[in-house]
């Protein structure tokens, strides 16, 4: 047994010990693995020269010239607002009877739309008769005593004459009869008085009715019925009417650099919030010297007319206005992202090693893609209306590619 198991030990280290003269050899999955690392180190090596050869030096945007139509406008914000609006109040205080009208109601010129409590009117009206009849019963009884008075002077004088009475009574009718002269224009001069108190508190009375001064519609209503209103100071708002909403104006303010651009007659377009798919058109009909600043902002009123027969438009409404004041159709334009860009100095040393020449006052460059590298082209520019620029001379065509925005690889 022990014999057995000693021979069968004796073969296991004979076969793995290494025969004389031959080295030890390493397992075969050991070698495979290890070339295939390396197999695959190399691979990416030389994977990333070859992409570093390939790489572009500077890495590009661009944008392309094209042929259309390009409009340059001006653009700014106004308010809609009736052609003629008036303001309807009372001209006498008192208390608020009626009301003849309410918002969206349609007037004509001299519709009653409210009235004030009339008493107090109608009681002054009869105390200023009163006071007439007064002043005409002091002119009849100044009139009675200057005739008597006139009669006695005349008698005087007669008996002076013939020295029948001293003079010193002569001077007393005269007198007394001047002062009864005297009484009777001042009588006169009071009924004159009472007779145009009589007509103010008439008059007075007559403004206890209020009507409207135009045909149109009321857009606002400041009082209510029982309401006392003080004409006091200026006199009181009760409703406010625009004549024809279906022709409105658009007071616009116009900045100080484009106002040169705006003149009368100009065709106009301008949306609302409250309908933003519809764009509506009108014509300016007057640009105001009046200057308005704002925060340092000079801005000047243009005035638009615009026809309102759909009554979609309403006073007070905000309008984007474009004014458009020229205007080219088919035309090579460039886009102004183009015009904007300028490469870095080490962009430019790239594309231009031996530098570039400085564009002249009417002149601007942009850096065309030709046969795989941006060139610097020289272009005189016309209108723009904020995305494209029409193109007058320079070398470019439809299509061209046009560098807006590069980067040099690192």
């Amino acid at each position: 047994m022990s014999t057995e198991h000693s021979s069968t030990s004796f073969w296991l280290r004979s076969a793995r010990a290494p025969r004389p003269g031959h080295k030890r050899m390493l397992p075969f999955a050991t070698l495979s693995a290890g070339l295939l690392l390396v197999l695959g180190v190399l691979t990416w090596v030389g994977y990333q020269a070859w992409r570093g050869s390939n790489k572009p030096a500077v890495q590009t945007e661009t944008v392309v010239a094209t042929r259309g139509a390009i409009a340059a406008k001006v653009t700014a914000s106004g308010t809609l607002s009736a052609l003629v609006m008036v303001n309807v109040g009372s001209q006498v205080s008192g208390r608020i009877a009626t009301l003849s009208a309410d918002f969206g109601s349609h007037v004509v010129k001299g519709q009653v739309v409210a009235t004030l409590e009339p008493s107090l009117f109608r009681a002054a009206v009869q105390q200023a008769k009163a006071n007439v009849v007064a002043a005409e019963a002091a002119i009849a009884r100044s009139n009675a005593q200057t005739e008597n008075l006139t009669r006695a002077y005349e008698r005087a004088r007669r008996l002076a004459d013939q020295q029948y009475v001293a003079a010193a009574e002569l001077d007393s009718a005269e007198a007394s009869l001047r002062v009864a002269r005297a009484d009777l224009a001042a009588a006169r001069a009071g009924a004159a008085q009472a007779r145009a108190a009589l007509a103010q508190t008439e008059l007075n009375l007559h403004y206890t009715t209020i009507v409207s001064p135009i045909d149109g519609t009321v857009i606002a209503r400041n009082v209510d019925v029982g309401q006392t209103v003080a004409a006091t100071l200026q006199a009181p708002t009760f409703f406010t009417i625009a004549q024809d909403l279906t022709r409105m104006q658009v007071d616009t303010s116009v900045p100080e650099a484009d106002v040169g651009k705006v003149h009368e007659g100009m065709p106009v377009s301008f949306t609302v919030d409250a309908h933003p798919a519809r764009q509506f058109s009108g014509r300016v009909r007057q640009v105001r010297d009046n200057a308005q600043v704002q925060q340092n902002v000079v801005t000047y009123d243009a005035v638009v007319d615009v026809e309102n027969p759909e009554h979609l438009l309403k006073p007070g409404m905000t309008a984007s206005v474009t004014f458009v004041y020229a205007r080219r159709d088919d035309v090579l334009r460039v886009p102004n992202a183009a015009l904007r860009f300028r490469p870095d100095a080490r962009t430019q040393t790239l594309w231009q090693p031996s530098g570039l020449r400085e564009p002249a006052a009417d002149e601007r460059v942009v850096w065309a893609m030709r046969d795989g590298r941006a060139t610097p082209v020289f272009l005189k520019l016309g209108i723009s209306d904020g995305t494209w620029t029409e193109l007058v001379s320079g070398d470019l065509r439809a299509g061209q590619q046009l560098v807006m925005e590069a980067s040099a690889a690192r």
